[in-house]
Formats: C-alpha cells, structure tokens, sequence
C-alpha cells in the first residue's frame, strides 16, 4: 500500500455507502418525516436495516454477525442519519449496548447475548446514566446488591435510556459495593426485558429524534442471575467508559450524516429558488454560506473517519479523537443544520420541508454520550496527561 492510499477510502467502504444509501433512499427516507411526526418508532428502518444486515454490523462473524470495521459502521450510520436520525440509533445504540460485552464479558456471555442481535431477533441499549447523575456517571445510586443464592437484587433506575422498551437485553450499571471506592464499586449487568421487577418510565416527549423512544429503566427488587456480569464486579464504570471511547465516534458519524443530509437539501433548494430574477445560488451571501457548510462537513467527517480508524485499531490515543470527533462533528451538525434552515428562508421554518427535522435532530449529539463540555475536558486530560 502506498502512502497515498492512506487517505483514500477502500472500495469496499465505498461499495458499502452504495449499498447502504441504497436502502435509506427506498425504504427509510419516505417514512421519516411521518415518523417525526407521529413521534413512532421506525419499523419500517428495522425491516429494511435487518433484512440486509446493516442493523448491527460490527458484530463478529462467530457471532453471526457481518464483522463490519469500526469504520464501516460508521458509513452505515451516517447513511442511515442523512435520511433520518432516529432510524440511525438503530446501528448505533446496538453497539452501544453491546460494546461492553465485546470489550469485558466473558465467552459464554458474548455467546449468549451477541448472536440473537446480530440476527436481527434482538436490540440492546445501554443503562449508564441516572435523573441525578448525568455527567457525574460515578455518582449514580441505583445498586445491585448480592444474595445468599449469588444472585443480584437490583434497585433503581436509569434515565434517558434510547430505544428503551424496544431492545430485548440492557447493559445495566449499578452500585455493587455501597462502602466501597466511589467510582470502582460498580458492576456491568445484562438484563432482559423479560426480568421480573423490570418495568419502563413514560416515553419522554423531546425536541428531536422522536422516532427513537427515550424512556426510563426502573428497577424494582429485580433478581439478576450471577452468571449475567459483564467482566469483574467493580469494573463496571472503567468497561462503561471504555465503550464511550469507541461509541462516541459513532455519535460523530451520526452528526456527519444529519449534516450531510441538511447540505444536500440546501444545496438542491438554491439551485431552484429564484429571487431578484435570477437563482439564489448565484448569489454570493448564499455561496460563503455553502462554502463554509461544506469545508467544516468534510473537515469533521475526516475526524471521524481517523477517529474510527484509531477505535478497530485500539489506539493508546483514541480517548482523545473520540471526544475529538463527537465534539466538532455535533457543532458541525448543529451550525450546518441551522444554516440550511436558513437559506431556505420561511420555508425552511416549516415542516414542508426536512431541515427543520434535521436542525431539531442534531441538538441531541451535541449532548447524549457525554455533553461536549464533557468532551473537551476528556480531551484536556488527555493532552495535559501527554
């Protein structure tokens, strides 16, 4: 491989956003704006996603999955994002929910939980945060203590858990060791939908990516089985904040996705309004806003793409380009997103059109995974630290 084919995407990447972009232009894209609207959730995406693999694609092959790279998943989500964003979180809350298993959980765990979502007959979302401890993920209260029969009483709950009452299984995080270290005494769980002393919170009615319901996890005497630990009892916290090292580049490929989407819509708007006689393309106002669209698009978009490159890799330095990543493309998609409302004027202001959709969307990648204030104090400590 020359040096020069470091900076150029395979073709099979390639191959891949065909055939990925395919799907959403024919099966996802003319449901998402009924499913904004109706605030449902995205069957129709689930079909579509799973009938070609592309609803959980980083699951290893001896898992029945595809084996999709870091940052062939990513293609897919941002593809999946350009037409709608909350059928993106499809891809992406399955490997959030499951990264903890690939990267602690013993064989047997990996064997029993990763091939029924690589087939498509399960989701998985993630339980990390708490109505009182967001950011401050070690200062969470819910707590699975151990019986005499060495199973688990878990009581407590979690808030703001996507695709919640959907996904089958649940990577829970809950205090092991009430006295013990704060931070090192909590403990990663699978839990099952099905798991008696389980029930769900209301769903949240939010600003954007209503298609994907947000809910609380509540926990109520709810018995675990041992043998559904994920890793060592008090690594929980460092298997969770491991996975956000490699999920927040997918958070980023969601953002490149919605921003491309508002570009491309922009983009064919100006082309066709005319105003003063002529197309608004032609004037230059609206070109150094499309300029300025495109640069900072593609500038985050190679921050992704690097940065999912450092995640298969299990690059030393990924902690930083993750947060890295996250970061910029979300202010990226948040500034490009807005910037489309804009040149389409009044329009743009109303649901005739997607980029209002789009604008409502990207706000939440500025904030879920770790808010961006989060991420820029991740990426300080990692530069202070060398």
């Amino acid at each position: 491989m020359s040096d020069f084919d470091l900076f150029r995407i395979s073709e099979d990447h390639e191959a891949l956003r065909e055939a990925v972009r395919e799907v959403c232009e024919n099966k996802i894209a003319p449901h998402a704006a009924d499913v904004d609207e109706e605030s449902r959730f995205p069957q129709e995406a689930l079909d579509a996603l799973q009938s070609t693999d592309f609803h959980a694609p980083h699951i290893a092959e001896e898992y029945d999955g595809v084996g999709a790279d870091a940052l062939a998943t990513c293609i897919v989500i941002e593809e999946v994002a350009r037409v709608c964003a909350s059928s993106s979180l499809i891809p992406a809350v399955n490997k959030l929910g499951t990264m903890p298993l690939i990267l602690g959980a013993s064989d047997e765990i990996k064997a029993k939980y990763l091939p029924p979502v690589a087939r498509g007959e399960a989701m998985f979302s993630y339980g990390l945060s708490e109505a009182g401890a967001g950011s401050d993920t070690a200062g969470m209260k819910c707590k699975a203590i151990e019986q005499a029969d060495g199973t688990f009483l878990l009581n407590g709950q979690k808030s703001w858990i996507t695709n919640a009452g959907v996904s089958e299984y649940y990577t829970v995080l809950a205090v092991t060791d009430p006295e013990g270290e704060r931070g090192r005494n909590v403990t990663a769980f699978v839990v099952e939908k099905s798991d008696e002393g389980f029930t769900f919170g209301k769903p949240e009615k939010k600003l954007g990516i209503k298609g994907s319901p947000t809910r609380e996890l509540l926990f109520e005497n709810c018995s675990i089985p041992g043998d559904r630990m994920v890793g060592a009892p008090g690594e929980g916290l460092k298997i969770a904040l491991r996975t956000l090292d490699h999920t927040r580049v997918t958070i980023g490929a969601q953002a490149v996705g919605i921003a491309q989407g508002a570009l491309d819509f922009a983009l064919g708007y100006v082309k066709e309004r005319q105003q003063f006689g002529k197309s608004i393309s032609q004037f230059q106002g609206v070109q150094f806003m499309l300029a300025d669209m495109g640069m900072k698009l593609e500038a985050a978009r190679q921050m992704v793409y690097v940065a999912a490159a450092k995640s298969e890799r299990n690059d030393p330095d990924l902690p930083f380009f993750g947060a890295a990543a996250k970061c910029f493309a979300s202010d990226v998609a948040m500034e490009v997103t807005t910037d489309a409302v804009q040149l389409l004027g009044g329009y743009g202001y109303t649901k005739d059109f997607p980029v209002e959709r789009m604008m409502r969307d990207a706000k939440i990648t500025q904030i879920y995974e770790g808010t961006n204030q989060v991420q820029r104090i991740v990426m300080a400590r990692q530069l202070l630290k060398g």
